[in-house]
């Protein structure tokens, strides 16, 4: 029986059919359940943090003494949260955890001066139909200009990329730009990633040209992945970051059997985005 279609993509998805489309069947075909890591909750933690300091903070109170009040207020919330439970942190883990989250925060400083900033959209979700497709993301942060012209922001609380590879990195973030210009008319003069952990700022303009190249690739992918579904081929992708992935036991390139993933790990609930 062929698989079921996701029922939308967003920029993650995109990236991760690219990256492996085995890794891809199993993640947001069959939905099989990832264990929460340290480095994805943590980054949750300081991504809420930033999003409080522009919900309840107006220009001229953005320091990083609100900052941090806000970071302790989601620290507080964050402790019954199933995710970061699972992790089973020993005290002198936690306190790590919550160390590195600090200096994160206060790295964002580094990179601009958030009473500068006029957001217009926090945690903005977009969603973009291209025929059959459904194009969805959530934007961290859309930014007005002085001039009225409009930045997508994308905190990133891991390393940042070496020189060769940001041009990879930024594919997601010009999927938003895309999102934007399809849903509200408007193609943003910047994109950025605001790395926390150097800290540094990678920045690019998206032209309608890249935009335009964007779409297709994006759309090339949805009919890769219709492909794949219809005739139940999702091949794997080897790389050196096979060594890191969860599946790999499952992989045929390393001996293993795609169809034992789902019973050995439980499936979650086909079709659903």
């Amino acid at each position: 029986m062929p698989f079921e279609l996701p029922r939308s993509l967003s920029p993650s998805k995109v990236t991760s059919f690219r990256d492996c489309a085995l890794a891809f069947r199993f993640t947001s075909i069959e939905h099989l359940p990832e264990a929460p890591t340290v480095p994805m909750v943590k980054g949750t933690l300081v991504h809420r943090a930033l999003e409080r300091l522009f919900w309840h903070h107006a220009k001229g109170e953005r320091t990083p003494a609100s900052a941090a009040l806000e970071l302790a207020h989601s620290w507080d919330e964050v402790q019954v949260d199933p995710e970061f439970v699972a992790l089973g942190l020993s005290s002198d883990a936690a306190d790590s955890f919550r160390s590195d989250a600090d200096a994160l925060v206060r790295n964002y400083f580094e990179l601009e001066d958030p009473n500068e900033i006029n957001p217009v959209g926090i945690e903005l979700t977009l969603e973009a139909r291209f025929g059959d497709m459904v194009l969805r993301g959530i934007i961290d942060r859309l930014d007005l200009t002085a001039d009225g012209e409009l930045v997508v922001i994308d905190y990133k609380t891991g390393r940042a990329p070496a020189p060769a590879y940001e041009r990879s990195k930024l594919i997601g973030v010009h999927i938003y730009a895309l999102l934007c210009q399809e849903t509200l008319g408007r193609r943003p003069v910047q994109v950025k990633l605001l790395h926390l952990k150097e800290p540094t700022t990678i920045t690019a303009e998206p032209s309608e040209q890249a935009l335009r190249g964007h779409r297709q690739k994006t759309v090339a992918v949805w009919s890769a992945i219709e492909r794949a579904c219809r005739e139940e081929d999702f091949r794997p992708r080897t790389s050196p970051l096979c060594n890191y992935c969860r599946f790999r036991e499952f992989c045929p390139a390393y001996g293993g059997d795609p169809a034992e993933a789902a019973p050995a790990l439980g499936s979650g609930m086909a079709g659903v985005a």
